[in-house]
């Protein structure tokens, strides 16, 4: 393990403070859910440590911040001091030089906490520091990346458009060379950390008659001349994480603030995103994992004809059905995961993580709040939170559709070749 990371854990084992006492419906994760032989040593102290913080510092908050669309900038520098901020980014950039499997089970930890946070910290891992970490100079790396690894910045990516979203290929945005400095006009949309973030990857037009590989990757810090941010979007969920346009109007950056070579945005965009829809499989499988926990809790309680509803058939039917959706999930996205870290090729395997989770994710919600009927439906139950939070998970980094295109891609190509 790396001896940041190392002296991160012992940290908080050390200074995690008395916990909070929990909302009423949430519990203890299942512990069936892993055994202590599927992870390694480092692993399984990482998933504790983050499932602790998890408990004592977000799952008392969530609801609070949900209701007043909050940033938790307390919890992420503390997240940030305990290397989860940067958590595959070397050493040598003040990151925590873990692995992607150890990524996914914070940010599963972290999501089934507060969803919210779990984006947050996802965007600024594999997002933002993911693409500087892969295709930046080694000044780059070191200006960029460096700071934005203990929680007191963190940083957004900038490729969807009002008019193109899935379609990353048909970036309106432009950017020219002027001299030593490139002047970039356009909005971006639907960017995650807008209003909280210090500095943005953006992809622009650099050549339109090149299409799709005349789009390049910029650096950009925020605030900057020329820079502004839209309103901040009123959300279904994942509320405490803003979400706003980027409008860049005669934005003018230095010449070296180009990431990678010129032209080579689309790739840089599609490598990210394969690894970010990694980071969003792990979210909704928190939220998941949240949601059945909070209907195993009530329905252990709630008494039906003089028994607990778990004896009923049709709630054991309801429950089985979640657990095995996560379960799948779950393995999918550490195949990805691990596909990753051992450099192999995982397009296809990401999509298909993000695809099983996402849904999973929405579909185990909506049947946590049947199991609480009408306490499902109010406030003072997670459960409709964690409905609210899981929809998002089908659609941002690549909507389901989008993720069944690239899967039906890669397995026919595999066939063809």
């Amino acid at each position: 393990m790396a001896a940041g990371m190392a002296a991160a854990l012992a940290l908080l084992a050390r200074g995690g403070g008395p916990a909070r006492a929990l909302p009423f419906g949430c519990v203890r994760r299942l512990h069936t859910v892993y055994q202590s032989a599927e992870l390694p040593e480092t692993h399984q102290m990482l998933r504790q440590t983050c499932r602790d913080f998890a408990e004592k510092e977000l799952m008392p908050l969530a609801a609070q911040l949900d209701k007043e669309h909050r940033f938790p900038a307390e919890q992420v520098k503390k997240m940030g001091g305990l290397g989860l901020l940067a958590m595959d980014v070397p050493e040598e950039y003040k990151g925590a030089g873990l692995d992607y499997l150890a990524y996914s089970i914070a940010v599963e930890e972290i999501s089934r906490g507060c969803a919210s946070t779990g984006v947050i910290i996802s965007v600024n891992n594999s997002l933002y520091l993911g693409p500087i970490l892969k295709f930046g100079s080694e000044e780059q790396k070191h200006k960029w990346i460096a700071p934005f690894t203990g929680g007191e910045k963190i940083g957004c990516f900038a490729l969807s458009e009002p008019g193109n979203g899935s379609d990353a290929g048909a970036a309106s945005t432009v950017a020219r060379l002027d001299g030593d400095e490139w002047v970039l006009n356009g909005t971006k949309a639907w960017i995650t950390n807008a209003w909280d973030a210090s500095a943005t990857v953006v992809f622009a037009t650099t050549d339109k008659s090149l299409k799709h590989k005349g789009i390049s990757a910029f650096l950009v810090p925020m605030p900057t001349a020329g820079l502004s941010l839209g309103k901040k979007e009123d959300k279904l969920g994942i509320r405490a994480s803003s979400t706003a346009n980027l409008i860049f109007e005669d934005c003018r950056i230095p010449k070296a603030n180009l990431l990678g070579q010129l032209g080579m945005g689309f790739k840089i965009a599609m490598q990210t995103l394969d690894a970010g829809r990694i980071g969003i499989a792990s979210q909704a499988l928190g939220i998941a994992q949240a949601a059945l926990d909070c209907a195993v809790d009530y329905a252990e309680k709630r008494m039906a004809f003089g028994s607990p509803i778990t004896k009923l058939q049709a709630v054991q039917f309801k429950l089985a059905d979640m657990a095995v959706a996560l379960e799948g999930a779950r393995l999918l996205t550490w195949r990805a995961a691990m596909l990753k870290d051992n450099g192999k090729p995982f397009t296809k395997e990401a999509a298909m993580a993000k695809l099983a989770a996402s849904e999973a994710a929405t579909a185990i919600a909506h049947q946590a709040i049947q199991i609480l009927g009408g306490m499902g439906y109010v406030t003072e139950m997670p459960a409709e939170r964690h409905y609210r939070d899981a929809r998002i998970t089908e659609i941002y980094e690549g909507t389901s559709e989008i993720q069944r295109l690239v899967i039906a891609g890669q397995l026919l190509k595999a066939y063809r070749s």
